[in-house]
């Protein structure tokens, strides 16, 4: 009876060893086949995932409550109006305050839908050298590329739109009454009732911030790696900062 146990002990952890020693060789082999990608692949490579990770933020935030729901890039008052707000919730007047602050998020939610075909013509324009700095870069090198490139036609495209949304969802109104409010009560520093500048800074930049969390998370996740291509691609540079 021992000796039965024995033996089949003996087999199992045979089996165990000659499974893992398998899995190893598939894993190696696996990078092996993935080997040195060519010049063509890491263009297509780095394009495709930089259409990927823009594509998803603009959805996002294009989304009902993509601004609003997202406290990192939510849109509250202007900073110099932040001591009027203060003054008006003081005053009792917390509804128009809530309602500066919803549709100002409204707005930038129906701007970001300009975005992704900017960030398509962005990436169509990318040279050779654009490609493998931001491949071999820093961490946020893409979203780097892209505020250097996009970020004048972002904001030709924003403006009016984010100026006809403040318009529907009546912002433009709540926010002037919020401003003539507070301009009425005495020895305040006026505040400028026109807002649209503004939040199209704040819809940019919360685009940005959006865009550096999917260029960090198809970086540093192998699972936001969705294709052969991807794979390939990343596992090179992350070879290449490696060595």
């Amino acid at each position: 009876m021992r000796s039965k146990i024995l033996v089949i002990t003996s087999l199992l952890l045979f089996i165990t060893l000659t499974s893992c020693d398998t899995l190893n060789q598939v894993a190696q082999a696996t990078v092996q086949q993935q080997g040195t990608p060519s010049t063509l692949e890491i263009g297509n490579g780095l394009k495709q995932a930089l259409e990927i990770g823009t594509g998803k933020s603009s959805d996002q935030l294009s989304a009902l409550n993509g601004f609003f729901g997202n406290a990192a890039i939510k849109i509250l008052f202007p900073p110099e109006a932040q001591k009027a707000e203060k003054t008006l919730r003081g005053l009792g007047l917390n509804s128009l305050c809530d309602n500066v602050i919803l549709s100002l998020n409204r707005a930038a939610e129906d701007a970001a839908k300009q975005a992704k075909p900017i960030f398509v013509d962005a990436i169509k324009q990318m040279t050779l050298q654009d490609v493998t700095n931001i491949l071999l870069g820093n961490q946020d090198a893409a979203t780097q590329y892209f505020k250097r490139t996009t970020t004048s036609q972002l904001t030709l495209k924003f403006k009016p739109v984010i100026q006809g949304s403040l318009n529907k969802v009546n912002a433009t109104k709540y926010y002037t009454d919020a401003a003539q409010a507070y301009n009425k009560v005495p020895f305040v520093t006026k505040l400028n009732p026109d807002i649209s500048d503004y939040v199209t800074q704040k819809a940019i930049s919360g685009l940005f911030v959006e865009i550096a969390k999917e260029e960090l998370n198809i970086r540093q996740n192998l699972g936001a790696r969705t294709t052969p291509l991807l794979q390939k691609v990343f596992a090179f540079a992350d070879r290449k900062k490696k060595a």
